[in-house]
């Protein structure tokens, strides 16, 4: 068996320089391309310590208070298990008082427009604290895709409610959509 030897040049002054300079200055690129890319994942905190990321931004005025928010959900622990959504079901209503809700999740309602798209991490303080709650364990921390499909006053609510109930009682289906397609108050005309 013979072995042709194949004569290589010699490289040139720099050359080597000029590699590993290129190597870092590429290096260098990617690092500010995956940089760019993962910005909009970062996390906004407000002074109460809850943190979300809008996903998509709504129109309008943000909902108070003394408003009745309509939205799909989904809740997670950290560790990805699904405790609680309303996805592929009906909107659920929820009142916005201080007290209705778990504190952080009514917060960051607060904070969205009709239309919006957030992902809110609720730390345990915001949350449940040290107590569990069915599948949710103890200072957990919550983190939840929510939609703001609409938002109307609670008097409005309530009007809609007692129109509705008339109308049943006249002799209108049971359960069925108030004006405009609210159903009727929380827990879905159900």
């Amino acid at each position: 068996m013979s072995v042709t030897a194949v004569p290589l040049r010699p490289i040139r002054k720099g050359s080597v320089l000029k590699l590993w300079l290129g190597l870092i200055l590429l290096s260098l690129l990617a690092a500010g391309v995956a940089w760019a890319g993962t910005a909009h994942q970062v996390l906004q905190k407000t002074a109460s310590g809850l943190q979300y990321r809008v996903i998509e931004e709504g129109e309008g005025a943000s909902p108070t208070a003394t408003d009745i928010a309509l939205v799909t959900y989904t809740g997670r622990l950290p560790d990805g298990t699904v405790f609680d959504s309303n996805e592929g079901r009906q909107p659920t209503p929820m009142p916005l008082a201080d007290g209705a809700l778990v504190k952080g999740f009514t917060e960051g309602l607060k904070l969205m427009r009709k239309g919006a798209k957030y992902q809110f991490r609720i730390p345990p303080e915001l949350g449940y604290g040290a107590e569990a709650q069915g599948s949710i364990p103890a200072n957990s921390t919550l983190e939840f895709d929510v939609e703001l499909l609409e938002f109307l006053p609670e008097a409005t609510v309530r009007q809609m409610m007692m129109q509705q109930q008339m109308q049943q009682m006249q002799g209108g289906a049971p359960g069925a959509p108030g004006p405009e397609g609210i159903p009727g108050g929380p827990g879905g005309g159900q």
